[in-house]
């Protein structure tokens, strides 16, 4: 596969080869349901010998500011899948450990990269078996996000690693529908749930403190809330807050009478403590899925 002139190659030394991951086919990794609930525990070797068990693991994303996420080119000695371009980095946690402990665990031991906070962006189930080697990836796959600086500095294991390069995640998605050979069997998975998690955040900006999905509660004066999904409840306990809804069904309990809401459905649900809350209806208007 050539790489696009628009990304960034890095090459792994050859020197220090040292044959770990033969080694690793002995240790052991944690055995899931389709939920993910615990069941057990196999080595790596029987958990991905055909029909393979169904396995916790992790897939890592590490992103610049400029929004490009770093691939690795998995090592020729690799016994799954050698020489395809896979995320960042991969790995299955030590049974009973947090999955982020074991991956940042693993990025320093593949890329020599330093702990950063990661984050769960997803979880992505698949079974792919490797045509050359016939070993199987039955897995239960956490994908995690990390964000890096610009000038951050990646020493890339060759026992891991052949090439690393940065791509933005467009790009990446539109690379693997032209020539799905050349990569992973997992990552247009992996990605595609990073692509979801990432049109539902506000843009990167470095330094900026992460926050989680769920319902939100204004005591803010100057709050405004927009609202896309149909699950979406919000107390409210400030009457300055100002809210917009773009479905039917969010459910708003309004806790003083000066809350003004804008209505884009006129079937959305208010319950109010107050008679005199403000309300606006209008025509419901709709956008095309993507």
């Amino acid at each position: 596969m050539n790489v696009p002139s628009s990304s960034h190659a890095v090459s792994a030394s050859c020197s220090g080869a040292t044959g770990r991951p033969a080694t690793r086919e002995a240790e052991l990794v944690e055995l899931v349901d389709p939920a993910g609930g615990v069941t057990g525990t196999a080595t790596v070797l029987d958990a991905h010998e055909a029909p393979g068990m169904l396995h916790r693991a992790f897939s890592v994303f590490l992103r610049r500011p400029d929004g490009r996420v770093l691939l690795q080119q998995r090592a020729a000695v690799k016994t799954r899948f050698p020489l395809r371009w896979g995320n960042t980095c991969c790995g299955h946690p030590v049974p009973g450990e947090a999955v982020a402990i074991s991956a940042g665990r693993r990025l320093r031991e593949e890329l020599d990269v330093t702990a950063m906070p990661l984050r769960e962006v997803g979880v992505y189930v698949y079974f792919a078996e490797d045509p050359v080697t016939g070993r199987v990836e039955r897995e239960y796959d956490h994908v995690l996000l990390g964000d890096v600086p610009a000038d951050v500095e990646v020493r890339p294991d060759p026992d891991e690693v052949a090439t690393l390069r940065w791509v933005t995640v467009d790009d990446l998605l539109r690379e693997i529908e032209g020539s799905p050979s050349a990569y992973a069997p997992w990552l247009e998975g992996v990605t595609r749930r990073l692509a979801a998690h990432l049109d539902h955040q506000p843009p990167f900006a470095s330094g900026a403190s992460s926050t989680s999905a769920g319902p939100s509660e204004s005591s803010a004066s100057s709050a405004a809330l927009a609202i896309t999904d149909s699950s979406a409840t919000l107390p409210i306990t400030d009457s300055s807050a100002a809210l917009t809804i773009a479905d039917s069904s969010a459910a708003l309990p309004i806790a003083d009478s000066s809350a003004a809401l804008t209505i884009a459905d006129s079937s959305a649900a208010l319950t109010g403590t107050d008679s005199s809350a403000a309300l606006t209806a209008s025509a419901p208007e709709r956008s095309g899925g993507k």
